[in-house]
């Protein structure tokens, strides 16, 4: 079995998977704090809870936007299923085609989610992923990642109206039914979510204007979102074809198909002496 790790700015979603179909996934709090023995202890308690054996994991791969949580998946990996995890970065196989002017800044799960989006839907598409932040991502037929945009989530708009004002309550993102609100609470509501709908739909527009020097076809750009707020946002726009959840998690068991012949080379070795070394990858 892979395991697959999808560590966001909120959250760690977690999938299993088994001769290449997903059996299962779960979604933890991302904290830093928590060491590896600690996080170790509740995959062990989610194995268990789904009858699953931890030690029929024979991989493991991990896609990160917090660097500081990195080296504590990885001690876990080495730890408890005893393999030294992919991690989705520089120089890892892809089959994309990075445009953007310093490709290692692209975030881990953009990629991910592009290579997902390619295989699964074919280009040219966009790409919505609703997180902490909301970003867009471009993608062409040919495999081409040519950059996007990024969007400061609903929910970190919702905190800087409670953090930033004297009066104003947290609200339940919903969306109220009316822009002409009469009370605080609805207004508050119909902000956050008609306003970032709005958004999706402006930049999206925009967007494929810009994307038709690169087509090639007369495909049409398929729009493709994701993360947890995707459902909500899709009902309220005209925009988005697909809401796929599980993009990322996809996403990442395609790139471990892509790097799985290179793993003998990094599989942890036991020297003489008994002691674990790494080899280095070509």
């Amino acid at each position: 079995m892979l395991l697959a790790f999808d560590v966001g700015n909120t959250n760690i979603v977690v999938g299993v998977f088994k001769d290449g179909e997903l059996i299962t996934n779960w979604r933890m709090e991302t904290d830093t704090k928590k060491s590896a023995d600690e996080y170790g202890m509740i995959i062990s308690r989610l194995f268990e809870y789904e009858g699953l054996d931890m030690k029929a994991v024979e991989d493991t791969i991990i896609s990160t936007v917090v660097p500081s949580i990195l080296f504590t998946l990885q001690h876990l990996s080495q730890k408890y299923f005893h393999t030294k995890a992919i991690v989705v970065e520089s120089g890892v196989k892809t089959g994309l085609i990075v445009k953007y002017d310093n490709p290692k800044q692209v975030g881990a799960d953009r990629i991910v989610n592009a290579v997902a989006t390619l295989k699964k839907y074919g280009g040219p598409a966009i790409v919505i992923d609703f997180g902490t932040a909301t970003t867009f991502c471009a993608i062409t037929e040919k495999g081409e990642y040519l950059g996007g945009t990024i969007v400061p989530g609903v929910k970190i708009m919702a905190d800087a109206l409670v953090e930033r004002t004297a009066q104003l309550p947290n609200v339940e993102l919903m969306p109220p039914g009316k822009v002409i609100c009469r009370n605080t609470i609805e207004s508050i509501q119909s902000g956050l979510v008609y306003g970032n709908m709005g958004i999706v739909e402006f930049i999206t527009e925009k967007m494929k204007k810009e994307m038709e020097q690169y087509r090639t076809s007369d495909r049409p750009i398929q729009v493709i979102a994701t993360g947890g707020l995707s459902t909500m946002m899709e009902k309220g726009t005209n925009c988005i074809d697909h809401v796929d959840k599980l993009l990322t998690l996809i996403g990442l068991e395609i790139i471990y198909q892509k790097n799985k012949n290179s793993r003998k080379k990094e599989r942890l070795a036991t020297s003489p002496e008994g002691e674990e070394q790494e080899t280095q990858m070509k």
